[in-house]
This record gives structure tokens, C-alpha cells and sequence, in this order.
């Protein structure tokens, strides 16, 4: 299973279990992980649970920013649209640091990302 786990000073006050299709991040009361915090928008951001086209039993994880007025960011880097996530990436949302977990990744699905 995967989670979202909120990371102050490098450690985890909070952990989220991504255990639905889609989980929805933001600061109204409506979001599946909710962020009460000025910096992140109403709806900001979608995490999705796609089962892999190729490799049976396994499931990959995209994170989509909602149109947010502070971004959400992986490993440093602002995305625009739909953004894969691999185990141990951090993901920011407003001024919110996250660290991705997937305990199913294994090296032989990582290294077909790679290789692509």
C-alpha cells in the first residue's frame, strides 16, 4: 500500500494511506487528506491509483495539481499536469513537505521506468 507521509524538519508528524482510486488534497472540508492551512488551495491537488498496463498486480501512483494558486511540487521540480510518483519522492503542496511511499514498488518495475 502507499502513503503520504507530512514531514516537519525531516520528520513525520502524519501519515495518509493512499487506499482509494483517487485522494483528494486540499484545504476544504471535502478532501480526502485535508491540509487546514492558508497556503494550500481548496482542492489542490489528485492522487490516482492506475493499475499497470504491463506488469500484473502492480499499481502505479500520479499526482495532478488542481489548478492551485501555489503549485504542488515533486523532488523540487513544479509540475503542469499529470506526474508519476515513485517511492521516496517529496512532494510539496503550499508550503506542506510530504514524503511518497509505496511499499509494492519493486527495482524490477523501477528500473522499466527507467529504461523507457
Amino acid at each position: 500500500m502507499a502513503s503520504l507521509s507530512q514531514l516537519v524538519d525531516s520528520v513525520v508528524v502524519t501519515t495518509f494511506d493512499i487506499d482509494q482510486p483517487e485522494v483528494s488534497v486540499g484545504r476544504r472540508a471535502d478532501n480526502d487528506i485535508r491540509i487546514d492551512e492558508i497556503s494550500v488551495s481548496g482542492h489542490h491537488a489528485v492522487i490516482e491509483s492506475v493499475p499497470n498496463a504491463y506488469l500484473e498486480g502492480t499499481v502505479d501512483y500520479y499526482i495532478t495539481d488542481q489548478s492551485s494558486t501555489n503549485g504542488t511540487f515533486v523532488n523540487d521540480l513544479r509540475i503542469s499536469g499529470r506526474q508519476r510518483l515513485n517511492s521516496q519522492d517529496l512532494v510539496r503542496i503550499g508550503w506542506n513537505e510530504f514524503r511518497f511511499v509505496d511499499e509494492d514498488e519493486n527495482a524490477m518495475e523501477k528500473t522499466a521506468y527507467i529504461l523507457d
